[in-house]
């Protein structure tokens, strides 16, 4: 009986110990358990705080990159209010330079045809025309004044114009002479002339040559063109406007210069 008892608790004590082994086996793994989740929680929370301290860091680094550049914007700003001040004072006294220099030549073109037209007023009108136009002078000679048909030889009358005009030029400075040659739609075709672009050309050379040679005019400032029939002035369906259109047209330009080194400056 003593016997069965002792086996009964040693029994009792195997169990007993067996079941504190599972419970403490159980509880063990149910702690692994929970440290890993907190651990993975923890490296989460980590990674949460590492992605808030880098957008922390980005949005300090935009906002120190934004007042940079307002910065720079500011300076800009600042830097162009001041050279436009700059500017628009350096071009109201660009203009009025500009404006003085264009009334100044408007007023030497305005004389110069004054004296042309007052040196030439013994000529008749259907003879010669002053008159200034874009700006130039204009000295409209007609055919009858200079030439006979078909020929680039001036008439003694027409080389007195041209003498007198050449007085008046030889005085005025800082103007260039453009001689052009203009004749009717009829055509010409001579030993001389093989048609109105010759006749043209060859009566523009001759006024440039007794305007220089014979009367001292720079040569330098001076040149010819012909121009055919291709610009009438009038009709060239009548006899009259066929008569107006046969001429001889002395361009008188102010010297461009100084004025287009302000334009371009």
């Amino acid at each position: 009986m003593k016997k069965t008892f002792n086996y009964l608790a040693f029994l009792s004590l195997i169990l007993g110990l067996t079941f504190t082994s599972c419970v403490s086996s159980k509880k063990f793994k149910a702690s692994e358990a929970t440290v890993s989740e907190l651990q993975q929680e923890n490296a989460k929370k980590l990674s949460q705080l590492n992605d808030c301290n880098a957008k922390v860091k980005d949005l300090n680094d935009q906002k120190t990159s934004l007042l940079n550049e307002n910065t720079l914007v500011t300076n800009d700003l600042k830097a162009l209010s001041t050279e436009s001040k700059m500017t628009i004072a350096d071009q109201a006294k660009r203009l009025k330079r500009l404006q003085d220099m264009i009334q100044s030549q408007r007023d030497v073109m305005a004389k110069l045809k004054n004296s042309i037209a007052d040196a030439l007023m013994n000529y008749k009108t259907d003879e010669l025309s002053v008159y200034i136009k874009d700006g130039n002078v204009y000295v409209s000679l007609a055919e009858k004044l200079l030439f006979k048909s078909g020929s680039d030889v001036v008439d003694p009358k027409g080389k007195e114009a041209l003498k007198t005009l050449a007085q008046v030029l030889n005085s005025t400075k800082d103007i260039t002479v453009m001689i052009e040659g203009h004749t009717d739609n009829v055509p010409i075709k001579t030993k001389l002339f093989k048609d109105n672009w010759d006749l043209s050309t060859a009566r523009a050379t001759t006024i440039v040559r007794i305007l220089t040679k014979e009367n001292g005019f720079d040569s330098n400032r001076i040149n010819a063109s012909g121009r055919g029939e291709f610009h009438p002035v009038q009709t060239n369906e009548t006899v009259e406007g066929r008569a107006g259109n046969r001429r001889t047209e002395i361009i008188l330009s102010p010297d461009m210069k100084e004025l287009y080194k302000l334009l371009y400056q």
